[in-house]
């Protein structure tokens, strides 16, 4: 059964941190690339970020850049999303997904977590 299990959300203050965590069974990782996306309440799920299989390549929405870093342990099966800086706009439902290539890609997903809340708020 292919599972994507996401966790590390939760409450942080605007300009704090977290560190997001998703473990994929052996079938929804290997070889593909792995996302991250959000929702939040009355809005449509964005892309957030995107690496590679190899981890060589990584994309972020304009809306992270330089504040959010995603990479990928492939022996573990896990790929992460540092939160720095966080802004209340942050807040959402965060989903980690796999994609059907090996490339890098904002579209094209496969698989995705059941999701972990993120909440910015003083």
């Amino acid at each position: 059964q292919v599972q994507l299990v996401e966790s590390g959300g939760g409450l942080a203050q605007p300009g704090g941190s977290l560190r997001l965590s998703c473990t994929a069974s052996g079938r929804a990782f290997s070889g593909r690339a792995m996302g991250w996306f959000r929702q939040a309440p009355g809005k449509e799920r964005e892309f957030v970020a995107a690496i590679s299989w190899s981890g060589a390549g990584t994309k972020y929405a304009d809306s992270v850049k330089g504040r959010f870093t995603i990479s990928r342990d492939n022996a573990k099966n896990t790929v992460y999303l540092q939160m720095n800086s966080l802004k209340a706009e942050d807040t959402a439902a965060y989903y980690c997904a796999a994609a059907s290539t090996g490339g890098i890609t904002s579209t094209g997903y496969d698989y995705w977590g059941q999701g972990t809340q993120v909440t910015v708020s003083s």
